[in-house]
């Protein structure tokens, strides 16, 4: 990736760098603070709360390829996944020599823990990605991994696998223009993920158990979008409305929320692409906060802003909060915090925007230097810093 993505964990710093244009080369590196072992710091994309934020305080400001760094390793194999963190262990996939692999790091030391592989890899099409896009998911003594081939696995935290199963195999092949770039979420009992592609491939939500991978419900999400706007790379979040766990989906121009319990879908909200532009698939994940849900859509040039408990209770377009025309996010997923949403519009080229996340005002701009190189990374918040 053209920039690197910072991963704040219980007062570390973690940073992985995948150096697209060296093949089988890539880079991890932290930077030398205190560590808070023992509960998942950074289970899954996004961080716990899939929000972008991280706890604790007395960040790193400055650090440098040759400073700062408590250690440095090279990783055989190309990916773009985010690392995650489970207690004293970072987790990270890759492609290694045709194969799905998942790896195992120690933070103290950076020392190889074990990998595993996982099924074919099947490389990527985009120079941004590759096979091994979606970020894992660390839940107690398990990992989830997730790659483009359809391969999804649970690993126990000591690399022996659980299970094994291919999505495209059960429920039709990827029909996706580019890479997988949905990573999956979890339940208190299942694995969730979501696949919405161009027909006449099935589009869907599934849930799988997380102790046995068996199926615990499906639900359908082909919504009819026009050919490319049909395909989103996002990951679902899990939010509350109402004290009840729910899956929020963006994608084929349409949000939609769902029962975690069952997959029922509670509330359906259309009209992002009232042009029927063909080419608005969603890369860029909501962020919820609350009640709100905030969706970048259109290819980075409009944001919304939904009352999830309106939308479930029927309101259609009278759940809408507020709107943004000319203001979003293609790639980076917003952060939310305190109120606040932060934005880095890559179309803009590193126009960062925080908005009161009530209203939709702009509360301050910045623009970072500009680049002949678009934006990918999503912002974080850690103590009192956007980074």
């Amino acid at each position: 990736l053209d920039l690197p993505h910072p991963l704040f964990v219980s007062g570390a710093h973690f940073t992985m760098r995948t150096a697209f244009s060296l093949p089988l080369a890539a880079a991890i590196l932290v930077i030398s603070q205190p560590l808070v072992a023992g509960e998942d710091s950074w289970p899954q994309w996004r961080g716990a709360a899939q929000n972008g934020v991280a706890d604790g305080s007395s960040f790193p400001t400055k650090w440098s390829e040759d400073s700062g760094i408590a250690w440095q390793t090279i990783l055989a194999g190309n990916g773009g996944s985010t690392p995650v963190i489970g207690g004293s262990t970072a987790y990270i996939t890759a492609g290694v020599e045709g194969q799905n692999v998942l790896m195992a790091f120690k933070i103290d030391t950076g020392k190889l823990a074990w990998k595993v592989s996982l099924g074919q890899d099947t490389g990527g099409k985009h120079r941004k990605g590759s096979g091994s896009n979606p970020s894992a998911v660390v839940d107690g003594d398990r990992v989830f991994a997730y790659f483009r081939s359809g391969d999804l696995a649970c690993v126990d935290t000591q690399g022996n696998i659980r299970w094994i199963t291919n999505l495209q195999e059960q429920y039709g092949e990827d029909t996706l223009w580019w890479d997988l770039g949905s990573s999956p979420t979890v339940t208190d009992r299942a694995v969730i993920v979501a696949v919405m592609q161009s027909e006449p491939s099935k589009s869907y939500l599934v849930a799988l158990a997380k102790d046995s991978g068996a199926e615990i419900w499906i639900a359908d999400r082909t919504l009819g979008a026009p050919k490319e706007a049909a395909q989103s790379y996002i990951t679902p979040l899990v939010v509350q409305v109402d004290g009840k766990d729910v899956i929020a989906v963006m994608g084929a121009d349409h949000l939609t929320l769902h029962s975690a319990a069952s997959g029922q879908e509670l509330g359906r909200l259309g009209g992002f692409n009232p042009t029927q532009d063909e080419f608005f698939r969603s890369i860029s994940s909501p962020v919820a906060a609350g009640n709100l849900i905030v969706c970048p859509y259109a290819r980075g040039e409009s944001l919304t802003a939904v009352r999830m408990d309106q939308l479930i209770a029927g309101k259609g377009d009278g759940a809408i909060a507020w709107t943004r025309d000319g203001l979003g996010s293609d790639v980076p997923t917003p952060a939310a915090a305190d109120g606040r949403v932060y934005i880095v519009g890559d179309k803009a080229k590193g126009l960062i925007s925080c908005l009161d996340i009530g209203t939709g005002k702009t509360l301050w701009e910045t623009q970072l230097p500009k680049s002949r190189i678009g934006f990918s990374s999503s912002p974080l918040v850690a103590d009192n810093h956007l980074y």
